[in-house]
């Protein structure tokens, strides 16, 4: 049976089950073209950001802010001194434990070495006490001690914690709020490096002098700024979103000083909380925060981090197989279960060949049987959700070194961006399309990028040996 239908006013005949994939596809890209966003838009996305940063900054408009512009007590980048550094990592679900041994080369430049263990952090302690948390880390740097026969050293120590924290000092910070599916008790509104130091005191086994605690964003930017020194901008997008830059210090109101620059911490993950990206959320993108742990919070963060990229494709899937556009309008019981879809699912997709054997693969493990055109309509779905994700994420970053070279009246910016984080590196096309739009948003600036190698850990090391510096010459003078 053939089906007659016009194209440019020329009657066009085809197999009727032709018509029926062509309407299929049409309708799903329909369903998903509310994904793409233009250019003008990204454009207000970053105007929008860029207010939230100066609220942010400014005493008077502070505490309403959706992007807090942390300071965080590190200052224009010192040289630091050498020896053995421990540094500690805490950021997501993982937990990481690094021996850190900074020396000089023959140029005088840095020589960092490093040693690492990961531990897993269990459910209980992520969402019990904070005593039960820090009682766990502390037994983490405990066994990391007698594996590399270190007991006996009282060491400095480097503690990256990349949850929002309003610093006191390079040593001191009040935890705000816990994001990324941590929810331990007792923890927000003290200091997260006395309740280590509580907890290395309780088990009594070991010595540690705790000297600096930074942000994974801010340790990623030192530790990137010893291989490049034009960088001054430290990005993660992995289980969470984030990033920090060099701030003018006269425009830093929560600290004295107008000389030189500041570390600023931007916790832009929060972005959206006044509700500056209503027009932007889609309906997936308000179940996901319905259903999470801190409904209303992290909205900029959601839209982008890989805690939430498997979710929201898992999303779209479901209205597509709900819309008989899918899977012959039939989804299986786990594809229906919350988190069954995976981020790493959304980059092995992407990276598939041709042969689509690992979209089958994958959907075969969540209980379906996909066609050739179930497979490739899946990889839409999942580009779209990544791209979006690498766009939005742009449009902050562009926010951002646009507002530096403003502040720093500058015709042209050449500067460094040091990155991190699985999303950032693990996914296929993320880096590419993100870099894209970065440029194409800051057109008097010369963006380099560079991707951080044991980033928060090195970095968090890096910060302890300049802070050692900075304190033997206090105590010096």
């Amino acid at each position: 049976m053939l089906c007659v239908s016009t194209f440019h006013d020329q009657p066009l005949v085809m197999p009727c089950k032709y018509r029926s994939i062509l309407e299929r596809v049409l309708m799903v890209e329909q369903i998903l073209s509310e994904f793409l966003l233009k250019k003008e838009e990204l454009r207000e996305v970053m105007r929008r950001m860029q207010q939230e940063m100066e609220r942010g900054l400014r005493l008077e408009t502070h505490n309403e802010a959706s992007v807090k512009m942390l300071p965080t007590y590190v200052r224009s980048t010192p040289e630091g001194s050498v020896g053995d550094f421990l540094a500690l990592d805490l950021g997501g679900t993982n937990f990481r434990v690094m021996l850190v041994k900074v020396g000089e080369d023959e140029e005088k430049g840095w020589k960092v070495e490093t040693k690492h263990h990961m531990y897993s952090i269990p459910q209980d302690a992520m969402t019990g006490t904070a005593e039960m948390l820090f009682d766990y880390i502390a037994e983490c740097i405990s066994d990391f001690l007698d594996k590399h026969q270190i007991k006996h050293k009282k060491l400095p120590l480097g503690f990256t914690f990349s949850f929002p924290v309003r610093h006191e000092d390079l040593d001191k910070g009040i935890l705000l709020n816990w994001t990324k599916g941590f929810k331990a008790s007792g923890a927000e509104g003290n200091n997260v490096v006395g309740l280590l130091r509580d907890a290395i005191k309780r088990r009594g086994d070991f010595e540690m002098d705790v000297v600096a605690m930074v942000n994974d964003t801010v340790a990623t930017m030192i530790s990137c700024y010893y291989e490049d020194r034009s960088c001054e901008v430290g990005m993660i997008v992995g289980t969470g979103c984030n990033a920090c830059y060099m701030e003018e210090m006269r425009t830093v109101e929560l600290v004295e000083g107008e000389e030189g620059r500041m570390c600023v911490n931007t916790e832009w993950g929060a972005f959206g909380a006044n509700g500056e990206l209503e027009e932007f959320r889609l309906e997936y993108d308000r179940v996901v925060d319905e259903t999470s742990l801190n409904p209303g919070q992290q909205l900029y963060e959601k839209l982008i981090s890989g805690k939430y990229m498997g979710e929201l494709v898992r999303l779209v899937l479901l209205k597509l197989v709900n819309e008989n556009l899918l899977f012959n309008g039939e989804a299986s019981d786990l594809l229906k279960t919350r988190g069954s879809f995976e981020t790493r699912f959304v980059s092995q997709i992407e990276s598939d060949s041709g042969d689509r054997k690992q979209t089958f693969n994958i959907l075969s493990t969540l209980g379906v049987l996909p066609s050739e055109l179930d497979c490739d309509i899946v990889r839409l779905a999942c580009e779209r959700v990544s791209t979006r994700a690498a766009h939005m994420c742009g449009a902050g970053l562009a926010g951002v070194i646009n507002r530096m070279r403003e502040r720093r009246s500058q015709e042209a910016l050449k500067i460094t961006v040091g990155v991190d984080g699985s999303v950032y590196k693990l996914h296929p096309r993320f880096q590419e399309r993100f870099h894209k739009i970065v440029r194409e948003l800051t057109p008097n600036c010369d963006i380099t990028f560079i991707q951080s190698e044991e980033g928060s850990g090195r970095g968090a090391a890096l910060i302890s040996a300049v802070a050692c510096k900075m304190a033997a010459c206090m105590l010096s003078h």
